[in-house]
């Protein structure tokens, strides 16, 4: 392929950043630079410090060969909430529209443009291949997360009422043709999981999308390496790494491990979740919540865990955490729901769960039967680096867009 130029239009990017959309972008970004290409990234500064309350300072154009464009306005936390409601970068749109024309990008990527543009946004620049990836469920939810009145996955829609449960304002674009009539503008849709393709197809969404996961940007040796010596800790646990939120389902573990002294839990993160975890867990000794773990430090807690357990209660686009295990050599036992079943039957990495008696079930098992926990280890690994590697998916990436662009060139 030709080195092309590529825009990425994102609100969220590290050190900017909330979750695993802002990472993805980035491990992207650095994925392409890699391979030669030249990468622009334009996030919002105002919307991470209006949501963060936190004020840092400002980055590096050049961020490892990836040039980055933090947008801030003098008006603040004014300029995302105006983008919001109207669905339009009401104090960036100039600006947006002169730096991609400047930029002249072969392809424009969209990632999560809730408050860098709205919908609006995807009709600025010029000529260039639009592509949109899903990270979320946005472009059908305006909570972005499927996730109804803060206690429930969503089946039937109710989004006014859902918003001020989340104490949002309604968005009023949302109440107009405006989301349909960008959407055309764009050449590509990308979900993360057939799940998330088929729920964005249920909740309305008529464009055909492809699908392409999630990857983690490390290598992946041919064999799996030696587990590093030093445990966490001499009894044997499982483990749940990630955010601490309501929607992760994390407090329908406690009474599994209540049932099940044999083994301990630790819980690497932090969120708003965690005073209530603390509260439901104060009598089990066997419950441990470590805060946040550095990066490089999580590798001996996975390697030496019988399992990491993804109890997410909601609809995940993808689960970066069941991947990140795989890696490790570390199979999962997750919720079945969303896109869990279908990653951990591809890889054969592991078990499902829908109860708290199918979850004791499933713990008792692995913890019993070292050569069943070791055998979905092999299956997990072998499977991460198949399907879920930089080179896979990067290069499934790059297919997409030059077919994509093939098609554009080709007259209808």
């Amino acid at each position: 392929m030709d080195r092309l130029r590529f825009c990425f239009l994102t609100t969220f990017y590290p050190p900017f950043n909330f979750g695993g959309d802002g990472i993805d972008v980035q491990r992207t970004a650095l994925a392409l630079v890699d391979r030669g290409h030249h990468v622009t990234v334009v996030h919002d500064v105002d919307a991470y410090e209006w949501l963060s309350q936190k004020r840092l300072p400002d980055q590096p154009v050049i961020q490892d060969g990836v040039e980055v464009i933090g947008l801030r306005s003098r008006f603040g936390v004014v300029s995302p909430f105006l983008t919001h409601q109207l669905g339009y970068p009401v104090m960036h749109g100039r600006a947006i529209d002169a730096l991609i024309r400047k930029r002249a990008p072969d392809v424009i990527v969209y990632g999560n443009v809730s408050l860098v543009g709205g919908p609006g946004v995807l009709k600025l620049g010029g000529p260039a291949l639009r592509v949109y990836v899903a990270h979320e469920h946005w472009l059908v939810c305006p909570t972005h997360v499927l996730w109804r009145f803060n206690r429930e996955p969503c089946d039937v829609r109710a989004c006014v009422r859902c918003a001020l449960s989340y104490r949002r304002p309604p968005q009023i674009w949302r109440h107009t043709g405006a989301l349909k009539r960008r959407l055309a503008d764009v050449d590509l849709f990308i979900a993360r999981s057939e799940f998330s393709r088929t729920k964005h197809r249920e909740f309305g969404l008529s464009q055909p999308m492809e699908v392409l996961p999630y990857f983690l940007p490390a290598p992946f040796p041919e064999q799996p390496p030696p587990r590093m010596p030093e445990r966490p800790q001499q009894r044997p646990y499982f483990l749940s790494v990630g955010r601490l939120a309501r929607i992760k389902g994390l407090d329908s573990v406690i009474p599994a491990f209540r049932r099940f002294p044999d083994a301990d839990w630790l819980v690497i993160g932090d969120g708003n979740e965690m005073p209530r975890l603390r509260a439901l867990a104060a009598d089990l000794p066997n419950v441990k919540f470590l805060g946040r773990i550095e990066n490089h430090d999580l590798r001996r807690y996975y390697e030496h865990a019988i399992a990491a357990i993804v109890p997410s209660s909601g609809y995940e686009t993808f689960g970066i955490v069941l991947i990140e295990a795989f890696h490790y050599h570390t199979p999962v036992i997750a919720r079945r729901i969303g896109p869990f079943p279908e990653i951990i039957e591809r890889a054969n990495g592991g078990l499902l769960f829908s109860d708290t008696d199918e979850l004791v079930a499933a713990i008792a098992r692995l913890h019993g039967d070292p050569a069943l926990r070791d055998s979905f280890a092999v299956g997990a690994f072998g499977a991460a680096k198949k399907y879920w590697s930089e080179n896979a998916v990067i290069e499934g990436f790059l297919d997409l867009i030059e077919n994509a662009r093939a098609a554009k060139r080709t007259p209808q």
